[in-house]
């Protein structure tokens, strides 16, 4: 294979697919991960047993815990560590990412210390890079086996986003392009605080109906979330707004529904997987008041969380709302 020498910072389950991907479309890959343990598994074993069991590795994608090897001579970075921990890995690698490689976003979430966009994030600490974010509705065993996939790759100026979605597609994982990168982020990050709420719907044994209410009625927050941060609304209407909001409020593959379910089932959340809605929620709530912006339903996951609120309380709340037209 010969192509583009290509990044992935995160050993996790979408990191893992993402460089499966990376490979498929003809690219060196290299596999930055943390974890010791799973780097070792990958080189020996070609399988990422913790994250991804069951899953062949190709041997031409090269796992390493060295931040150094893994950047050295990158074109393209993809970013696939969670969220919240983004500032602190890319602070760690800084000097190592070269001055003209591209920074793709694969996490989904804003910073809840600071309320700032991931893009903004990048810009802080890698400053003068080109910023470019991968998102849509997509589970990492899905596109681990090569099943169909559609996401959409934003990057500013129409040109370069439909080059880095040529880049990215391979067999079965089709990208389309954008230009509207806030769009994209504000979607994937907003949608998983909608998913843990839905998961909370049915934990809480409510009822597909109350579900169905529920997901529409929150897209509209987020749409008017999006709104406030200059997203285009038909990047909205699209993969990485309505069509991840669909998959990840509809399944207990996506970490926010399952946890949503637990919450609503009264379960413990201790030992529950990373959850980015949960980091979300109340940062989301924050702009949102900061905003003057209605949003009910993500201040009521917002409390729920911080345990402020139980779930027969939050639905008799949404429920008790004065009665007003859908369009408001």
């Amino acid at each position: 294979m010969t192509g583009n020498r290509i990044t992935v910072l995160g050993g996790g389950a979408w990191g893992t697919a993402l460089a499966l991907v990376a490979r498929r479309a003809g690219h060196e890959v290299l596999l930055w991960a943390r974890d010791a343990a799973s780097v070792e598994a990958i080189r020996n074993g070609r399988e990422n047993a913790r994250y991804l069991p069951g899953i062949r590795i190709d041997p031409g994608i090269l796992a390493t815990d060295d931040p150094g090897e893994a950047l050295d001579g990158a074109d393209h970075v993809l970013a696939a560590v969670p969220a919240q921990h983004l500032r602190d890995v890319l602070t760690r690698v800084a000097s190592q990412v070269m001055e003209n490689a591209t920074l793709i976003l694969c996490a989904k979430g804003i910073e809840r210390s600071t309320g700032k966009l991931l893009s903004a994030v990048v810009e802080e600490v890698l400053p003068g890079r080109r910023i470019a974010a991968l998102s849509g509705p997509s589970f990492a065993t899905d596109v681990a086996k090569g099943l169909p996939t559609a996401v959409v790759v934003a990057a500013p100026g129409e040109e370069r986003a439909a080059e880095l979605a040529r880049l990215l597609s391979a067999e079965h994982f089709r990208c389309y392009s954008t230009d509207d990168l806030t769009g994209v982020e504000v979607g994937g990050a907003l949608k998983n605080v909608l998913a843990i709420a839905a998961g909370t719907v049915i934990g809480a044994s409510l009822g597909a109906s109350a579900q169905a209410a529920m997901v529409t009625r929150g897209f509209v927050e987020l749409r008017r979330l999006a709104a406030s941060f200059g997203a285009r609304p038909e990047t909205i209407m699209g993969l990485s707004g309505l069509g991840d909001l669909l998959l990840t409020c509809s399944t207990p593959q996506s970490r926010n529904f399952s946890y949503g379910l637990a919450l609503g089932r009264g379960d413990s959340l201790a030992d529950l997987p990373l959850a980015e809605g949960v980091a979300t929620a109340s940062i989301a709530a924050r702009i949102a008041a900061e905003r003057g912006i209605d949003a009910p339903i993500i201040n009521a996951v917002d409390r729920l969380l911080a345990g402020e609120l139980r779930v027969g309380e939050a639905v008799s709340e949404l429920m008790a709302r004065p009665l007003r037209s859908e369009e408001d």
